[in-house]
């Protein structure tokens, strides 16, 4: 079936489908853009948080379910697990980049390669490839996408630039490269590597609102068409300013821990937050980050209800919902008031809110 012929050029309201969801990253996101989503997650521990947070979710394998059990989503989005493809993780997937660039031009060749990816070192490392698969499957039932959003660490773009090529066989018109998620009002430095496709009109990565965070150079340096960037201290409603000492070594020293002040963004959130030492500009000891201030640093909303076990890993695991939020309107064609926006968000860090409510107001580009 020609793909076009069940599915409208445009839908009036889109739905998307979130493929390994977390505990909510983009979910949250789409639910300020106004847009329906139901998440597929198999971690029972985010599963918990997204339920108790009122998001849709299906628990259970993305490799088990495809297009036809979401045949009204006109959205797929996703960020596979990257343990093995980060600095901090077992490198196996960063090893086998070649074997999955590969394995990408087979499954748009239309060859089967289940068989191949059951014998990664780490069956991780293949799950990369799952999002594609559902495009591929959903293309061949008729009921394409009418967009994609891919995130991962920046290691994979070599990755979704392989997926693009596909994408782009079959119609799509792409764009993909790295983020840095200061650059978008989230009060931390974080780099993603991201993927925006669109079958009908050509997009574009979204244009940072805010400016890059450099040591030793001033909030209110560089750029002035652009917001300073946030720090820890706006996002966190502590009195006094403080310093996280973090868990990790820098440059190559286990015992060289980086250091940010509370006027600064904070270091990547990792599953090992809660182990950062927070302290005075004096050094003594404060309490360290609650999950509701790791969260926040994520730009969750305060009263975000973390449930289950390993909270600060999931935490640290996902997409920060406000550049979820500008990556989404990118590959949509949605207009994001960044005024109205930003201070939505703000609000959010200081006082939470009740469930998860649209923010934004929106129109198709």
């Amino acid at each position: 079936m020609a793909p076009d012929q069940s599915r409208p050029a445009h839908s009036s309201q889109p739905r998307m489908v979130d493929l390994f969801a977390g505990p909510g990253g983009l979910d949250v996101a789409a639910h300020w853009l106004g847009i329906p989503v139901h998440g597929v997650e198999w971690d029972a521990d985010a599963c918990a948080t997204r339920r108790a947070a009122g998001l849709s979710t299906e628990e259970g394998d993305v490799r088990s379910v495809g297009p036809r059990d979401f045949p009204d989503a006109t959205v797929l989005a996703g960020g596979p697990p990257c343990q093995t493809y980060t600095l901090a993780g077992s490198g196996t997937g960063r090893r086998a980049l070649d074997e999955v660039l590969s394995f990408v031009k087979q499954m748009a060749a239309g060859f089967d390669i289940a068989s191949s990816v059951a014998r990664l070192e780490d069956e991780r490392t293949g799950l990369v490839l799952q999002p594609l698969r559902w495009v591929l499957e959903a293309h061949e039932l008729g009921i394409p996408y009418d967009a994609v959003v891919l995130e991962q660490v920046p290691a994979v773009l070599p990755v979704w630039e392989a997926v693009g090529e596909a994408l782009e066989g079959l119609g799509y018109k792409v764009d993909c490269g790295v983020l840095r998620t200061e650059e978008f009002g989230v009060p931390q430095t974080r780099r993603r590597a991201i993927l925006i496709a669109n079958r009908h009109e050509a997009p574009s990565l979204p244009v940072p609102t805010h400016r890059e965070y450099r040591k030793g150079i001033p909030r209110l340096a560089g750029d002035q068409t652009r917001l300073a960037w946030e720090t820890m201290g706006t996002a966190l409603d502590r009195r006094e300013p403080f310093v996280v000492i973090s868990n990790y070594g820098s440059g190559g020293d286990p015992k060289a821990r980086g250091r940010r002040s509370s006027d600064e963004p904070s270091a990547t959130v990792t599953g090992k937050v809660s182990r950062n030492r927070v302290v005075t500009p004096s050094n003594s000891e404060l309490e360290r980050f609650s999950h509701s201030e790791a969260g926040r640093l994520q730009t969750f909303p305060k009263d975000y209800p973390w449930s289950g076990n390993g909270i600060a890993q999931q935490i640290g695991n996902a997409i920060p919902p406000r550049l979820a939020a500008h990556v989404l309107a990118a590959a949509l064609h949605l207009d994001l008031d960044e005024t109205f926006f930003d201070a939505a968000v703000r609000r959010l860090w200081l006082r939470g809110n009740a469930g998860i409510p649209a923010l934004s107001s929106q129109s198709t580009g």
